[in-house]
């Protein structure tokens, strides 16, 4: 299946380190080899690169590993097709726009008979299960708010919501609106939060090591989520399945007690 990388930081950092690791799985070290991309938020605008050639030898993807643009919401996605052909429109992420803000959604996994009754702005471009499923979920979440609502509220709807896409498979998901960053886990995800004091980290699928406390200041908090562990020596912690997380200014954020009106 597909690989999912999510970066998300309470201060705009750099992910090439691990995006020179996680670009090895796009035909080097794994058979990924059927397209990629990759989204960073900047304030309210948007960089978004897609290609349909394999991330290890992609061009665009060498842009990325020596270019350090930095965002505090990130994600990325190397494909295996499972549905829909190799072409530039089933590349992930996909984009669209809700409430005059952009989301980026990557999905890992393989959705069976899902065609949900689609209306309104959001239609797939390409035909893959995985842009039916984000389509549907901004329909929803259109449906089910009338503005920007909370990231504790867009959680409660997102947990709503998820299992009636699971239900038809694997269903591992990225998704940020560039506030918060939303993963699901149906089977394997990962995640570490590195904060001070930091530490070195050596890439499991490249000859490269980082010693992040000469980048980084004590004040800096950043989580990345992955399909498997970037770094062969960090402790990731995995995702239980079926699990929901959002991340928000680089750290797991609980979602407070829903408030009900007295009486």
């Amino acid at each position: 299946m597909c690989q999912l990388l999510g970066m998300n930081c309470n201060t705009p950092t750099d992910i090439t380190f691990s995006f020179s690791g996680f670009a090895q799985r796009g035909g080097g070290t794994s058979d990924h080899a059927d397209g990629w991309g990759i989204a960073f938020f900047e304030g309210l605008g948007l960089r978004h690169f897609v290609d349909h050639q394999r991330a290890v030898d992609s061009p665009i993807a060498e842009l990325i590993r020596r270019y350090p643009i930095k965002s505090r919401h990130v994600i990325a996605h190397i494909r295996k097709a499972t549905q829909g052909a190799v072409n530039l429109e089933n590349c992930h992420p996909f984009v669209r726009e809700l409430w005059g803000r952009y989301w980026v959604f990557a999905h890992n996994g393989d959705l069976k008979d899902f065609q949900p009754r689609l209306h309104g702005g959001f239609r797939p471009v390409g035909s893959t299960d995985s842009e039916r499923a984000f389509c549907w979920l901004m329909q929803e979440l259109a449906k089910s708010h009338a503005g920007v609502p909370s990231i504790d509220e867009l959680t409660r709807t997102l947990r709503e919501l998820v299992p009636q896409i699971a239900a038809h498979g694997t269903f591992n998901f990225l998704l940020s609106n560039g506030q918060a960053l939303w993963a699901h886990a149906s089977t394997h995800l990962y995640y570490i939060e590195r904060r001070h004091p930091f530490t070195s980290a050596e890439l499991a699928d490249e000859d490269l090591s980082i010693d992040f406390a000469a980048h980084t200041t004590p004040q800096d908090r950043v989580a990345v989520i992955v399909t498997a562990p970037l770094t062969s020596n960090e402790q990731w912690q995995p995702f239980a399945a079926h699990e929901l997380k959002v991340f928000v200014d680089g750290a797991v954020h609980e979602v407070g007690a829903l408030s009900l009106p007295p009486g």
